[in-house]
């Protein structure tokens, strides 16, 4: 039982619930910071069964406080009366000076929070936002032609590493 519990987590302590795979495809992240959320109880225990979509998802500063809108994080099975609905708005914790950078940088054009992925961190549910800029078509084109230009060369790489072998 206890290994169980080790494969579920990497070497930081970090058990992942959810990932947004597409906001590193159309943004482009600046910075990343990591953030506690203000959750009710039947919120933590549909995250401890790893439901939650990230992929509407995106943060705003309101009044010096920091906000996640759009995440999904569906009602528990087991919930009663005290069930949550599932795309409210939640809490961000942030350090006040984060914020007040955040809200600064955020007034540029074209930038925006966004959530990267959401975790438990010992025992405590955490969500990465970054601050990200939107790309351009052609920068995702581009983006996509350089992966698939790494990964050709690793693969001559490694063929030519067997043939060394052999």
């Amino acid at each position: 039982m206890a290994k169980d519990k080790a494969k579920d987590k990497d070497k930081s302590g970090r058990k992942l619930i959810a990932q947004n795979k597409k906001a590193r495809h159309d943004y482009l992240i600046l910075d990343t910071y990591e953030c506690g959320l203000v959750l009710t109880g039947t919120e933590v225990k549909s995250l401890r069964q790893g439901r939650a979509s990230l992929v509407d998802g995106f943060g705003q500063l309101d009044g010096g406080e920091a906000w996640l809108h759009n995440v999904h994080i569906p009602e528990y099975a087991q919930g009663t009366w005290t069930n949550h609905s599932a795309r409210r708005k939640r809490k961000l914790l942030l350090h006040r000076v984060e914020i007040a950078k955040l809200e600064q940088k955020t007034q540029e054009t074209g930038h925006t929070l966004v959530p990267l992925s959401l975790y438990f961190k010992d025992g405590r549910a955490k969500v990465e936002i970054a601050l990200a800029k939107g790309k351009k078509e052609y920068d995702k084109r581009q983006t996509l032609r350089e992966k698939q230009d790494r990964r050709e060369a690793d693969r001559a790489i490694s063929a030519a590493r067997r043939r060394q072998r052999a």
